[in-house]
């Protein structure tokens, strides 16, 4: 039997904030200290603020690799990004985010939000939610900008809303990797392999929330190819709408990164994007996904 002393602490409950952020979503974390076991009480108020909120921001969580990799966890089961090589060496959950350069390589995904997204749902069971923690940052710019999607079927007119039930679209992984390569020269031909293991799927256009029952919409600039059974100007023409409609100033929260920030996003209902900052401008953080359910 393990030594008591090497046992980890039984989670205690902690008393901390959720302070709405003022916009269409976002929430403040304060007070909760996430190197502690998180408790199953703790751990629900967490995830229905989540729901609730759509991004939560949790302030000054000072925590190791092992650390982010065991509290995302407790969300569901981690998934492992195809780009293998920039995986944090010892936790394959981890990619790390990163434009610094060394010894003439990118020790990250330089480009990861050069559009907007949502994470994996080019995935059979998109993402649940991401969690992103500050390791660097700049002075200046490397701000992380999410749409409300939820906001973005609401306020879409009654006609479009009629004429999207029942579509669905294709994600893929390849359409974005092979556009995004075109202006980025960190960005190597993916093996056949990888192409292998993410094959397109499709998804509906309008997804219901599996927690909140909400409806959202379901589509992105960067992983959306096309919606099925239209000609491709009609599709193109459609999906530009929805990207323009869903971006707009009063239904986007800008994040400012502070040190130690670790943000958690629902991908089931908000779309996200983060220029690419420039190489003087260091800017280094690690991502964990949480898998989700097959969106209906």
């Amino acid at each position: 039997m393990p030594n008591a002393s090497t046992l980890s602490p039984p989670p205690v409950a902690q008393s901390f904030e959720i302070r709405p952020i003022e916009g269409p979503l976002g929430a403040e974390i304060l007070g909760l200290d996430l190197r502690l076991p998180v408790s199953a009480q703790d751990l629900a108020r967490i995830r229905a603020a989540l729901v609730k909120h759509n991004v939560l921001v949790f302030r000054e969580q000072r925590i190791t690799p092992q650390q982010h990799v065991a509290f995302s966890r407790r969300f569901g089961p981690l998934q492992v990004h195809v780009l293998n090589r920039f995986h944090l060496q010892g936790h394959p959950e981890i990619l790390i985010v990163s434009n610094v350069i060394e010894n003439g390589k990118p020790i990250g995904l330089v480009d990861a939000g050069a559009d907007w997204h949502s994470d994996l749902s080019y995935m059979p069971k998109p993402s649940l939610g991401s969690l992103l923690h500050a390791q660097e940052l700049p002075a200046e710019q490397g701000d992380t900008l999410f749409a409300n999607m939820f906001n973005a079927y609401e306020t879409l007119p009654a006609d479009v809303k009629q004429a999207l039930e029942g579509r669905r679209a294709v994600h893929s992984y390849v359409y974005r990797y092979r556009r995004l390569q075109k202006l980025s020269p960190w960005r190597a031909d993916l093996t056949q392999k990888q192409i292998d293991e993410v094959p397109e799927v499709e998804h509906p256009v309008i997804r219901v929330h599996p927690e909140s029952g909400r409806k959202a919409l379901f589509v992105s600039e960067g992983f959306t190819s096309h919606i099925v059974g239209l000609p491709k100007a009609e599709s193109d023409a459609l999906l530009r709408y929805l990207h323009e409609h869903s971006i707009r100033a009063e239904n986007v929260y800008r994040h400012q990164w502070r040190a130690h920030d670790m943000v958690f996003w629902d991908n089931r209902s908000t779309v996200h994007y983060a220029a690419i900052t420039p190489q003087h401008l260091r800017r280094t953080l690690y991502r964990t996904t949480v898998e989700g359910d097959v969106p209906v």
